[in-house]
């Protein structure tokens, strides 16, 4: 070959070198960035040209699809009582992406999961219209209605759990918002009035909302006291002074009212919710037990559900008096609705705290399972001796007629509760928030529990406690739980 020939032939495989190197770095390091990048549409575009799989409750979709007249975008979600929903599913919109398992499982719900590669394939070949995988939920429709409809008209959450396996058995926020009003390619609206809204609509309370749980963390105080040896005998006298001075401070603890807190028993501190007693005991067990205490339960840990969940906080850097405050839910102590749900479930289950999930499988189009939720245990906060003696004293916060809880009673089955009443605001000068943290279980059956909060701006302060607001909603659920077997 001659030099000229040579020359051309050089140049020519240094061309060809140089396009291999290029299409590599676009459709394998870059690949990544270009298919998130917001200027390119072919992702969304593919995404929407075929149907996309189903969310799944006790059976049956509670999600769909329509044909649009859209030349790009020819199909967009559709939701069945779509603000029922919203918490789990979350949205799915062609404008402004996913949430909640939408987000979470976009992979399966689209078809274009690698564990869906098979289906696509045959798909292509067979010319069969691809369409997504299902995800299967552990969600009862009976409990998330009955959740739904007791928060109807107020702020609030609720959550459901079975304590055996860590099932979500409904998980509730409101206010709430139709997915289907941003599915499709809009002018905008809808979505400035739903993220102008001071309500907060799209705000999924249930797993990113921390509130002060108040009261209801004197269960992981008890927990703590009983499981640090500070008490062993919930019907023996504490050592409990009234009034009970915050260490470092001339200020005195102060109780709701005039109750029998001096040297009371656990289970009449518990019975009543006594400050005094609850705070000298998180003052007792000290600051860095009680952290681990807190630790056992999921505080001061995100969770994933699979959908994230905000860390539940129980404050680290704090003196005597802060944590007396702390122990009683109060200072820097922020849960999750579904974190007092895990509380009440660990407590329920005899001690052992199973991990939390809301998605049971998931399918392919053709039914198979490609992925299935094994339940795995995440801690054990309580040993059983303990964690029975704590089911004792909340059932007595339900039946002793001092009890706080007496309206979540259900005939025929076993209840344990425990309420609280959340100060906030600046001097306290907010409405409080209602909680009601509880479990009910019938004979040998698997209990269920659930932990509700209410934020009712427009009631009266008289009228908000936990017992009055929250308890009836936590008693719908358990019992649209135990009526419908699960």
């Amino acid at each position: 070959m001659n030099k000229p020939l040579r020359r051309i032939a050089i140049f020519c495989g240094l061309l060809v070198l140089a396009l291999l190197v290029r299409e590599n770095w676009l459709g394998y390091v870059k690949a990544d960035a270009l298919n998130t990048n917001k200027y390119n549409q072919r992702p969304t575009i593919e995404r929407y040209s075929h149907p996309p799989g189903n969310i799944i409750v006790d059976g049956k979709p509670i999600t769909g699809a329509v044909k649009t007249d859209d030349p790009y975008y020819k199909y967009k979600q559709t939701w069945k009582d779509g603000s029922l929903w919203a918490p789990v599913t979350g949205y799915g919109s062609q404008a402004y992406g996913s949430t909640m398992l939408e987000g979470v499982e976009d992979g399966v719900l689209s078809g274009n999961d690698p564990r869906l590669f098979f289906d696509r394939t045959v798909s292509m070949f067979t010319g069969k219209t691809q369409t997504g995988g299902d995800v299967v939920t552990t969600l009862n429709a009976d409990a998330q209605k009955a959740a739904y409809d007791g928060l109807k008209g107020k702020k609030g959450a609720a959550v459901a759990i079975d304590p055996t396996t860590g099932k979500i058995l409904a998980l509730a926020s409101t206010p709430s918002y139709d997915p289907s009003t941003i599915a499709g390619r809009t002018d905008g609206t809808s979505w400035k009035q739903l993220t102008g809204d001071k309500n907060q609509p799209m705000l999924n309370r249930a797993l990113r909302q921390t509130y002060p749980p108040g009261s209801t963390f004197k269960l992981v105080t008890a927990a703590a006291a009983l499981q640090n040896g500070e008490v062993t005998d919930p019907d023996a006298k504490t050592d409990s002074p009234l009034p009970y001075i915050m260490p470092g401070t001339t200020t005195p603890l102060a109780n709701e009212g005039n109750l029998p807190c001096k040297n009371a028993t656990l289970r009449l501190a518990l019975t009543v919710s006594c400050n005094s007693v609850f705070g000298h005991l998180g003052v007792e067990v000290g600051k860095d037990k009680m952290l681990d205490e807190a630790k056992k339960f999921g505080f001061n840990t995100e969770q994933f559900v699979p959908v994230r969940s905000a860390a539940s906080e129980f404050p680290t850097d704090i003196n005597q008096s802060q944590t007396a405050l702390s122990s009683i839910g109060q200072f820097d102590t922020r849960a999750t609705p579904l974190q007092m749900a895990m509380v009440a479930s660990a407590i329920a289950n005899d001690g052992k705290l199973m991990k939390p999930y809301m998605v049971d499988e998931l399918r392919a189009p053709n039914l198979d399972v490609i992925d299935k939720t094994q339940p795995e245990q995440m801690s054990q906060p309580l040993s059983p001796e303990n964690a029975q003696k704590l089911q004792s004293m909340m059932e007595s916060v339900v039946n002793d007629p001092q009890g706080t809880g007496g309206r979540a009673k259900i005939s025929g089955a076993t209840v344990g509760g425990k309420t609280g009443t959340a100060q906030h605001g600046e001097n306290n000068s907010g409405l409080p928030y209602a909680w009601f943290v509880s479990y009910a279980k019938v004979g040998d059956s698997s209990p269920v529990a659930v932990a509700v909060v209410v934020e009712d701006g427009d009631a009266n302060r008289d009228d908000i406690s936990g017992g009055g607001l929250a308890g009836p909603i936590a008693r719908d659920m358990m019992k649209a739980v135990i009526d419908s077997g699960r």
